[in-house]
């Protein structure tokens, strides 16, 4: 029993070391896996910019296009770069001891993100991600501080530095309004996060799309089985209550004898 626990923390360690906390507040994302459209996109945005450094070699070209609804010579035409075929997995040109070399460590494979750092935390990740001269890359991000990442995404958000704006007042962890009017009670901060005006292709809403269809697309690759285990699952669930009927029938019978 001791050794079968101790396994089990052994297991949960690689997980509890990637799940870092953070204090960035984050906000709540909602996904829908059924989206196909969302799936494409998100596809879509992986392979054209992260795709570059990061794999997702868990994954198959074919069973991605097949899930997704993307027939499998439109995949090979715009999603893979690499001249792989239709049925290998989805993993990059560059290779990891070139990558050591070049960027300190090698980017890490992307299929099970997802799992380890939570749709919420990936949603605001990729948003949070602003200019500073002082990191090697010139980026820096809001909810993983001093990261070794640029901002690829940079040209559709335009860019995104620190600057002041006016914030609502927090107190006690609850947003603060005024007793009188019940309007919000602001005030400014200057280590906010701010657009320059004109400097991406995208707007705010457009690009919020971009990175909750990437994350949906994410989601889906940590766990491409979840729907169909989720439909299995209400199956099962409703033959058990059909079961339970029987079985109760059944022992009301058996025991109607007995005193």
């Amino acid at each position: 029993m001791k050794k079968h626990f101790a396994a089990l923390i052994l297991a949960l360690v690689p997980s509890l070391a990637f799940a870092a906390a953070t204090d960035y507040p984050l906000e709540k994302v909602e996904i829908d896996l059924r989206d196909e459209a969302a799936l494409q996109d998100g596809a879509r945005t992986f392979a054209n910019y992260c795709m570059g450094c990061h794999s997702a070699k868990f994954q198959r070209y074919e069973r991605v296009a097949d899930d997704i609804g993307i027939p499998h010579e439109l995949m090979l035409d715009n999603l893979v770069f690499t001249g792989a075929k239709i049925g290998e997995h989805m993993q990059i040109g560059m290779r990891p001891a070139d990558a050591k070399v070049w960027f300190g460590a090698a980017p890490p494979d992307l299929t099970l993100v997802a799992r380890v750092r939570g749709n919420d935390w990936l949603y605001n990740y990729l948003k949070t991600f602003y200019e500073d001269d002082s990191r090697p890359l010139g980026a820096n991000n809001k909810v993983f501080a001093n990261v070794g990442m640029p901002n690829v995404l940079a040209d559709l958000q335009g860019r995104q530095v620190l600057g002041c704006k006016q914030v609502q007042v927090v107190k006690d962890g609850k947003k603060a309004f005024d007793p009188l009017t019940g309007s919000p009670i602001t005030h400014e901060a200057c280590d906010q996060l701010v657009i320059v005006p004109d400097t991406g292709t995208q707007s705010p809403e457009e690009f919020d799309r971009t990175v909750k269809n990437l994350v949906t697309f994410l989601a889906y690759s940590a766990n491409p089985s979840k729907l169909e285990m989720q439909r299995i699952g209400t199956y099962v669930l409703l033959f058990l209550a059909f079961f339970f009927v029987f079985a109760y029938l059944l022992k009301r019978e058996y025991w109607k004898d007995v005193h």
